[in-house]
């Protein structure tokens, strides 16, 4: 059973929109970044001077958990096959597709799935397989500090335009320049489910909603 109250993970195939849904959320996520620095040979010292190369991509690896015993006894490939599908190779593209990590408000990791292991732990009389877990690892492929932020619940309704946030800006100094009114900053942060409207973060993309 899916633990209680607890909101599902989910894998998105930005590719294709399709979205494999965790049966149980994973236990740890391993998170791994690496720099490259190059050595630079001095004629005297023991110590060479050290340069930056450049970055590398974080990789994210989890295990995921699958369980259909207790349910209903189907195959648990019905399940885990979704996931597999992440690393086939799309005829179109010719490549496998970009995917999306999502947990919550955790974590969002958009990445490349790198490889997959999987071990099937129980099965039925018959040999179908009905528990399974998979060791899966991305790689990320989008540096989301140059992404602009977005509020994506309400920013696609009929009506609603988008403003990014700039420097040093302030929501009544938004709501004063969109409305007219500076008061209207509560409404912004309704409309747009901010946790702490007193403190902006530039690159922050809102949802401008029309007066009533």
């Amino acid at each position: 059973m899916q633990q209680s109250g607890f909101e599902k993970a989910q894998i998105e195939n930005l590719d294709t929109k399709d979205k494999v849904i965790c049966m149980f959320n994973p236990k740890e996520l391993s998170l791994q970044k690496t720099n490259t620095w190059s050595e630079k040979d001095v004629k005297e010292g023991d110590i060479p001077t050290l340069e930056f190369s450049g970055g590398k991509p974080i990789d994210l690896k989890m295990q995921l958990f699958f369980d259909t015993y207790y349910e209903n006894g189907e195959d648990v490939r019905k399940h885990t096959n979704k996931v597999w599908k992440l690393l086939d190779v799309s005829k179109d593209k010719k490549r496998p597709p970009r995917c999306q990590f999502t947990w919550g408000t955790y974590l969002s990791f958009k990445a490349v799935i790198t490889s997959i292991s999987q071990t099937f732990t129980l099965f039925l009389s018959n040999g179908t397989p009905v528990r399974s877990t998979m060791d899966v690892s991305f790689k990320q492929s989008v540096d989301e500090k140059k992404q602009p932020r977005q509020n994506p619940t309400t920013i696609s309704k009929p009506g609603y335009r988008t403003r990014q946030v700039r420097q040093g800006e302030t929501l009544d100094w938004i709501a004063f320049e969109e409305y007219g009114d500076p008061n209207r900053w509560r409404f912004l942060a309704d409309i747009n489910k901010l946790d702490n409207p007193m403190s902006l973060e530039e690159g922050l993309v809102l949802a401008i909603a029309p007066l009533d």
